[in-house]
C-alpha cells in the first residue's frame, strides 16, 4: 500500500486542533516569523501619514517598487491634500502613468485630496471608521495607514496574507474583513502590525502560491500545508527567492549552498 503523502500526513496531524491549540501554534508561528523574518517592514517609502496613504493608493496592480520609484517626485510637487485637489488633472495623470491604470489612480488621490480639505482640515484622520470613508481607501488600506503611519496595531489582509493565514489552518476563509477578525483572535494586538509584514515577507520569500518552498520553512513542522510543494531540501531551497534567501535556509536547517545565485538576485513576488 503506497504511504500517505507527506501532505496528507500533516492535514491529519492537525485535523483534531482545539481553539486554544490553533491559537498557541499560531503565537508560536508568529515568534518564528519574527526571527526568520527580522528585515520585515513597509516598503512603500513616505514620511508622513498622508504620503503612506497615497502610496498605498498607488500600490494597486503594481509593485512597491515602482511606486518608490514615483513618489519622491510626486510628494515634493504635492506635499499637502491641498495640493491634490487643487491638482492640474493632466500634469498629475502623466507623473502617475507608470503605476498603471494612471486615470482612475489619479481620480483617486484628487478626490481624497479635496476630501480632507473639506472634511479636516487637510488632516489625514487616525480612525479606521473614518479612513475607510475616504476616496481610495477601503480597509486594507487604512489598516496600512493606522499600522505604520499612527502606529495604530492593524492586520493588512493582502494576497499573500490570505493564502498563507489560510495554509497555516488559522482560518478557513477567503473574506478578507473575516481573516482581519479571526488573526486578531489568535494574535496579540501589539502584534497585529508586523505580522502583517512578516507573513507578507513569508509569501514572497519562502511559500509562494504556486510551489511553496516546504522543505526550507522554519514553519514545516507547524503547518498543515507542508508538502504542498518540494520536501526536499535541494528542491525546496531552489524556491527560496530575495537577498536573504541563504539566510533563510540556513534558518530552516539547510545547506545554503543549495540555493542557486539567480535566486538570491532574483526580485520577489510582488
Amino acid at each position: 500500500m503506497v504511504g500517505r503523502s507527506a501532505l496528507e500526513k500533516s492535514a491529519r496531524r492537525f485535523a483534531g486542533e482545539t481553539p486554544i491549540g490553533r491559537k498557541r501554534r499560531a503565537r508560536k508561528m508568529a515568534r518564528i516569523l519574527t526571527d526568520t523574518h527580522p528585515d520585515a517592514h513597509c516598503e512603500l517609502d513616505f514620511t508622513t501619514p498622508l504620503e503612506l496613504a497615497v502610496a498605498t493608493v498607488l500600490s494597486a496592480q503594481t509593485t512597491d517598487v515602482r511606486v518608490n520609484q514615483v513618489t519622491p517626485t510626486l510628494f515634493k510637487l504635492y506635499p499637502t491634500a491641498a495640493d491634490y485637489a487643487a491638482a492640474d488633472r493632466t500634469a498629475l495623470e502623466e507623473l502617475l502613468r507608470p503605476t498603471g491604470f494612471f486615470r482612475a489612480k489619479t481620480d483617486s488621490v484628487m478626490k481624497l485630496g479635496q476630501a480632507l480639505v473639506e472634511k479636516y482640515d487637510g488632516v489625514l484622520p487616525d480612525r479606521l471608521d473614518r479612513l475607510v470613508e475616504l476616496p481610495g481607501i477601503g480597509r486594507k488600506t487604512a489598516n496600512v495607514i493606522l499600522g505604520n503611519a499612527f502606529g495604530v496595531p492593524g492586520i493588512t489582509v493582502d494576497t499573500h496574507f490570505r493564502r498563507l493565514t489560510n495554509r497555516f489552518g488559522w482560518v478557513h476563509e477567503e473574506d478578507p474583513v473575516k481573516i482581519e477578525f479571526q488573526v486578531a483572535d489568535l494574535i496579540e494586538k501589539r502584534d497585529w502590525t508586523m505580522l502583517s509584514h512578516r507573513v507578507i515577507f513569508h509569501g514572497r520569500r519562502v511559500c509562494h502560491a504556486r510551489k511553496p518552498a516546504c522543505g526550507a520553512c522554519t514553519l514545516a513542522a507547524l503547518c498543515p500545508s507542508y508538502g504542498t510543494g518540494p520536501t526536499e531540501a535541494a528542491a525546496a531551497a531552489k524556491l527560496l527567492k530575495g537577498p536573504r534567501a541563504r539566510e533563510l535556509a540556513v534558518a530552516a536547517g539547510v545547506d545554503p549552498e543549495l540555493v542557486p545565485t539567480a535566486a538570491v538576485l532574483a526580485p520577489e513576488a510582488p
